[in-house]
């Protein structure tokens, strides 16, 4: 499968979706600006290199958590959409400041389930988005969680970065987690679990080792709602990969053909399904 990771340097319209547990200090939950001024870095590049990049990004209830002095632990449904309200601005504040240092243009696109389920609404999704890329803008994508719940059937916005990709055509999807990849089974608990390099074809047994993969303590997404995003990706003609975004570097170097995390191969014809 090494053609098929060559081939990624010719992808042109890239999805990467960052979660809230990389975007903050595990210690306090505070933003973690050294990763993102080295995300935003690293998406800035990819602009320059003529890719159209969309970012979907969590950390805007993590964010108001913080600013409003909510101690660790759940939530309710009302209090997560307060802080929601709170902390969208301020991540955005964060993603725009960054953003204008390398002299790139970010938006902002705030999106529901109903958006997508709705014919009409997503016509208007797709338009705006191609025309945002078309100026040469980074759109920034979000589940509305204000407004919305969803976010938590999403998975910490896994899904809703599956159903971006679909709805925008894109040719890669990337997904930064806290894991290497898809494993043969829980590497926490079984070291001899092994990385798989290459998923051809998601199947029963593929979807049987998501099941029992818990979620970050601070997301809500773990590797069932990455193989469901995968399917979604995948069947809609575009390749994802999903990868440790410790080392946000890890970016450039997929793009490159470096074989990193598990890729999941885009289904021929999938295009048809958009």
């Amino acid at each position: 499968m090494s053609s098929v990771r060559e081939s990624l340097k010719d992808k042109n319209r890239i999805v990467i979706k960052i979660g809230t547990a990389m975007l903050t200090h595990p210690e306090t939950g505070y933003p973690n600006l050294l990763k993102m001024e080295q995300l935003v870095r690293e998406l800035c590049d990819l602009k320059n290199r003529g890719k159209d990049v969309i970012l979907v990004t969590s950390g805007a209830i993590a964010a108001g958590r913080k600013a409003l002095g909510l101690p660790a632990g759940s939530l309710d449904t009302a209090t997560k959409q307060a802080c929601a309200s709170v902390g969208q601005g301020r991540l955005m504040m964060l993603y725009e400041k960054l953003f204008s240092e390398y002299n790139q243009v970010s938006s902002q696109i705030l999106m529901t389930k109903n958006n997508l389920d709705h014919e009409e609404n997503r016509s208007n999704i797709v338009n705006t988005f191609e025309r945002l890329l078309s100026l040469g803008v980074i759109p920034i994508v979000n589940e509305n969680d204000t407004v919305s719940t969803f976010e938590m059937q999403f998975g910490d916005n896994d899904t809703l970065s599956a159903l971006v990709t679909r709805v925008v055509q894109g040719d890669l999807l990337i997904l930064l987690s806290d894991i290497d990849g898809l494993y043969t089974d829980d590497p926490h608990e079984n070291p001899d679990a092994s990385l798989i390099e290459t998923v051809e074809e998601i199947d029963e047994s593929i979807l049987s080792m998501g099941k029992s993969s818990p979620g970050s303590p601070v997301g809500t997404g773990g590797m069932s709602t990455k193989l469901s995003a995968a399917k979604i990706a995948t069947g809609a003609g575009a390749h994802m990969i999903i990868a440790n975004g410790k080392d946000v570097g890890i970016i450039h170097r997929i793009i490159n053909g470096r074989p990193f995390g598990t890729l999941f191969i885009a289904k021929k014809g999938g295009r048809t399904d958009v």
